[in-house]
């Protein structure tokens, strides 16, 4: 299975016509990401319901410190109501350094994370949640459907949590040592595992490494120290590269990606030598991978090229 994933960041008509691409291309789903200062995941997401058929959609991946979990929960059961039961969520931790803009703190983010998952998963039910910690007495006032629910984790006591909890695990890596670990932190899988790469394929290696700086400058500088120290990525550099992005001095940020940052964090190159690194995604017991932003340095191209890789 194959998933594509597009950010919020360009017009809700683009992000249309890459959806609608990619149910022509046979992925099997679309996650628009969320991001406070990009646009709003849940009016492209109807956007996108209401010019595709077949192909799954989300918000990949929200969290529980935007928005109240109950709040997302209608969001995503409204979703799922319209599209005839195509909806799905992703919900995580956030990304720390765009928190960090809006003045939020991730305190406990594995417990806020597991909350959500579980009031979510009981307001979908149609159940009346009085759960101590989570609601008073919480009810969606219209008939629901279960919807599945999505973890995004790294850490081994979030992987873990995920594979409780989650029907599917959101892994957001794209080095297969990274899957081989994981693995490692849960057992037996019980969920669903998705590599959620950052992917920048073209048939000019120079522009397709080119376009997967930005994302990987952001997945760097979040990375963990444990994350960092298994590809042998500078700590400190990536400390550097996340002060950038606070301040926002991207093209700065951009400039001090390294071929180590690349090769680790994101799938980038020729279609050659990004149907490789796929194959060894699937080869560690991945069951879904999903193409991320960049894509590549043309989006749409990008997308019938990646159909026949993964």
């Amino acid at each position: 299975m194959a998933d594509v994933e597009l950010v919020a960041e360009e017009p809700v008509d683009r992000l249309v016509s890459l959806s609608e691409t990619a149910e022509d291309e046979g992925f099997d789903g679309v996650w628009v990401t969320d991001h406070y200062n990009n646009r709003n995941p849940f009016v492209a997401l109807t956007a996108i319901a209401g010019a595709t058929e077949d192909v799954d959609i989300g918000p990949g991946i929200t969290n529980p410190y935007y928005a109240h979990p109950a709040y997302t929960a209608n969001a995503v059961a409204t979703l799922d109501e319209y599209t005839g039961g195509r909806a799905r969520l992703g919900v995580g931790p956030g990304d720390p350094n765009t928190l960090k803009a809006l003045e939020i703190e991730r305190d406990s983010p594995l417990y806020e994370v597991l909350d959500a998952v579980k009031l979510t998963r009981s307001l979908l039910a149609g159940e009346k949640v009085t759960e101590e910690g989570l609601t008073k007495g919480a009810k969606l006032n219209y008939e629901t459907e279960t919807v599945p629910v999505y973890v995004g984790a790294q850490g081994p006591n979030m992987l873990r949590m995920a594979n409780d909890h989650g029907d599917g695990i959101l892994i957001n890596a794209s080095h297969p040592d990274d899957f081989v670990w994981s693995f490692e932190q849960i057992d037996e899988a019980d969920a669903e595992i998705v590599a959620y790469t950052s992917f920048s394929v073209s048939d000019n290696r120079e522009e397709a490494k080119k376009s997967a700086r930005q994302p990987v400058a952001f997945i760097a500088s979040a990375s963990p120290p444990p994350v960092l120290e298994r590809h042998g990525v500078d700590a400190e550099l990536a400390d550097e590269i996340g002060g950038h992005i606070e301040r926002g001095e991207f093209s700065e940020a951009f400039g001090k990606v390294t071929d180590p940052m690349l090769d680790a964090f994101s799938v980038y190159g020729t279609p050659e030598e990004c149907g490789e690194r796929v194959d060894a995604l699937y080869e560690t017991g991945v069951d879904t991978v999903v193409v991320g932003s960049p894509l590549g340095p043309e989006p749409k191209e990008a997308l019938r090229v990646t159909s026949e890789l993964v």
